[in-house]
């Protein structure tokens, strides 16, 4: 996991700072593939290559949402070692961001760049948003995301919490010894994203509904995922977001739970083969972006359904682009404050 100095400081005045990964990250053809099953994205083009080929692809495609791991390591080191003002288990993601130039394939050779975008004072919580560019062996951008959690200020953790995570994380490399992978680096050193627009300007797709077949207003049909305990800890695994109230009753219980709850980020990710499955082509997906509300409670020996729904809430006749309003719920409940995707049509 990339790391940094712990004694930089922690506090508003980071905010603008920008830092370079200085290994690189490469994208492994497997890793592609159990990602793909960890958010239940079937389409065949994140599994074999003569379907990724049918796309435009040499290599399989990456879902979505897969730069989460990527980025959620950053954040990470981020967090332990820059924004040392905050205790990890006081922390919470409330928005996501993904902006896709490229679709990632694998075999490809990644570099990453961190900015701590911003940080906001509200009631008592700080806001910190933490923007990652990626960026291919070519030096052309694939993706930007953008990540936002508060953290809990002046809040006394309690012992018992603090004895549950060190007897049930996952064990992580000593930080002593990864200081120097992530870099400061000055704001002109940063790599500036082009407009989406043109980097995705001679991107064919291959989508099934086409442009001139939807209206604004049209409604997507209403699909269903199901996921499990077993589903949870694949996914903590995949991804690397080992937070213990996924997994474990007495860390929910302590956090105030009902019960075990599903990640954000694989609620979002099941949203995304919502998207692709309509679409037929999950690299007509240019931006998703999450605003998280609610949680998918996930009792112990029942699946937990997810049902999802989506609404044209606009279109661009030049660029053949419309906008996708989402929706999920759970047990009656939002499980988003604000969803929102704009795709690409034939």
């Amino acid at each position: 996991m990339p790391e940094l100095a712990p004694d930089a400081p922690a506090s508003t005045e980071v905010a603008g700072r920008h830092y370079r990964v200085r290994d690189h990250y490469e994208v492994g053809r497997e890793k592609v593939r159990e990602f793909a099953r960890a958010v239940q994205n079937n389409h065949p083009a994140h599994r074999y290559e003569a379907d990724a080929g049918k796309l435009g692809c040499d290599g399989i495609i990456a879902p979505p949402t897969f730069t989460s791991v990527i980025g959620g390591l950053t954040t990470q080191a981020l967090l332990d070692n820059v924004l040392t003002d905050y205790d990890l288990s006081q922390v919470l993601q409330t928005d996501q961001v993904f902006e896709i130039h490229r679709p990632i394939q694998a075999g490809a050779r990644l570099r990453t760049e961190a900015e701590i975008a911003s940080i906001r004072h509200l009631r008592g919580n700080d806001f910190v948003t933490v923007k990652t560019t990626v960026v291919d062996e070519n030096e052309v951008v694939v993706q930007v995301a953008a990540t936002t959690i508060v953290a809990r200020l002046g809040e006394e953790i309690d012992p018992e919490i603090v004895r549950l995570v060190e007897g049930l994380v996952m064990h992580r490399p000593d930080a002593s010894r990864n200081r120097e992978v992530l870099i400061p680096i000055g704001t002109g050193q940063a790599t500036a994203a082009p407009e989406l627009a043109e980097s995705r300007r001679d991107w064919e797709v291959h989508t099934i509904p086409t442009f001139d077949s939807l209206s604004v207003g049209d409604q997507l049909p209403i699909a269903t995922r199901q996921v499990t305990r077993g589903d949870l800890v694949n996914y903590a695994g995949v991804s690397g977001d080992a937070n213990p109230i996924h997994f474990s009753d007495h860390a929910a219980e302590l956090a105030g739970l009902p019960t075990v709850v599903a990640h954000g980020m694989l609620t979002m990710g099941l949203g995304a083969d919502y998207l692709s499955t309509w679409l037929g082509d999950p690299t007509a997906i240019e931006t998703y972006s999450v605003r998280f509300s609610g949680f998918v409670p996930v009792e112990t020996t029942t699946p937990a359904e997810i049902e999802f729904t989506g609404r044209i809430k606009a279109l661009d006749p030049e660029r053949r682009t419309a906008t996708v309003l989402l929706g999920g719920t759970s047990v009656g409940k939002k499980l988003f404050g604000r969803a929102i995707a704009q795709v690409r049509l034939s």
